[in-house]
């Protein structure tokens, strides 16, 4: 497994991990392992000494090459505590001072200050605030029922200097026309996206406790609303037997091995990590349930940062013992039926398409709602071993 006695000990993270983990082992130090206080485990000055050991060590003993985004990570890997420059108007998101019920889904979106146009794209189309209405998924269903949706946009900073502007101010006014903007004041670089997940568990955790489930997206992802909104209430209809507390969907990889490829975004080095990745949701986005975002709060306090956040979110479950299930709706990129009439009826979520693609293939979408509103989604989900 991932996790205990098979975690590999070669690695930067590995080893720092193996130092948090005995440091809060609940049989070597059964007081401190009783109640894990929000900063008790980064900011702990043992931890503090270790972590400068280790690091020292490391670039002592280790001549590989270290980009310098993976060095920027290093070097404030213990640091999660980053201020809110601007927070929505509302408690909850866009749409939250109008609602008479809790929401059934937060969507939360990771964007940029610069992606103005996929933000808007996304208010336009799939990721319009208010009541929504379901769409049958076969067609046996009884007419579904349909629940409120709020959205928010989580986004760091990023240099004034380097884009030769300052967007804070345009930002406060987005904010004020749409009320979805969650802004913190770190560096908003691609090794820093697994901030957003550990920052908004914490938002989440404090504002939007009543939603049943949050959509975690990029902001180049087309949702299937709709017949997202009636496979909830499914899960919902079927919690009696099915724990919401450890309900995660999405494209579920296995198995999966870091990127040894210098020149990929993705590459993380041997002397950072080793071993295989944990289980966990890749792709563009993914659902759980808001019951699981605030165990994912919790036990993400015991889990070092780790730069790619898909893998985060998958050591955090791992850490819980929880497997996230795998359904075929959830598409990271392409699929052969795309160029069908009904194609995108069939999908909860699809990655990778421009502003223009989604308001077309949204606008595709509800002509074609009547003569498609009985094509069944993409086979069915099972659980990641």
């Amino acid at each position: 497994s991932f996790w205990g006695k098979n975690l590999q000990m070669n690695g930067l993270w590995n080893k720092l991990q193996q130092c948090a983990d005995n440091h809060f082992n609940s049989i070597l130090y059964p007081k401190k392992a009783k109640g894990i206080s929000k900063r008790e485990i980064f900011d702990d000055n043992l931890l503090e000494q270790t972590f400068t050991k280790i690091i020292s060590r490391e670039k002592r003993n280790n001549s590989e090459k270290v980009p310098d985004e993976m060095q920027d990570f290093i070097n404030n890997m213990l640091k999660r505590d980053y201020p809110i420059l601007i927070q929505p108007n509302g408690m909850c998101g866009a749409q939250a001072k109008r609602e008479i019920a809790p929401p059934l889904i937060l969507l939360a979106i990771k964007t940029t200050e610069l992606n103005f146009k996929n933000r808007q794209a996304i208010r336009r189309t799939w990721g319009r605030a208010g009541w929504v209405k379901g769409q049958r998924i076969n067609s046996s269903d009884e007419e579904p029922a349909g629940g409120y949706v709020r959205r928010v946009f989580l986004l760091g900073r990023e240099s004034s200097a380097e884009m030769g502007i300052d967007l804070s101010e345009v930002l406060r006014r987005e904010n004020k026309l749409y009320g979805d903007i969650l802004q913190w004041d770190f560096s908003d670089t691609f090794f820093n996206l697994t901030l957003k997940d550990v920052l908004f568990w914490s938002w989440f955790s404090q504002h939007c406790g009543q939603a049943a489930f949050v959509l975690k997206g990029d902001d180049d992802v087309l949702v299937n609303t709709p017949k997202l909104i009636t496979y909830l209430h499914q899960q919902l209809n079927k919690s009696q037997n099915n724990n919401l507390e450890e309900f995660m969907v999405g494209d579920v990889i296995e198995a999966g091995q870091p990127n040894r490829e210098l020149t990929s975004k993705y590459f993380i080095p041997e002397s950072f990590y080793k071993g295989l990745y944990p289980t966990y949701a890749g792709g563009g986005g993914v659902v759980y349930s808001g019951l699981l975002a605030r165990r994912l709060h919790n036990v993400s306090k015991a889990v070092h940062l780790f730069p790619i956040d898909d893998v985060y979110v998958g050591m955090c479950m791992r850490r819980l013992n929880i497997h996230p299930l795998h359904h075929s709706a959830f598409l990271t990129l392409s699929f052969l039926e795309e160029g069908e009439q009904c194609a995108y009826h069939s999908i909860l979520l699809v990655h990778k398409r421009s502003p223009k693609q989604l308001v077309k293939l949204w606008a595709d979408m509800k002509k074609t709602q009547k003569q498609c509103e009985d094509v069944p989604l993409r086979a069915a989900e099972k659980e990641g071993e």
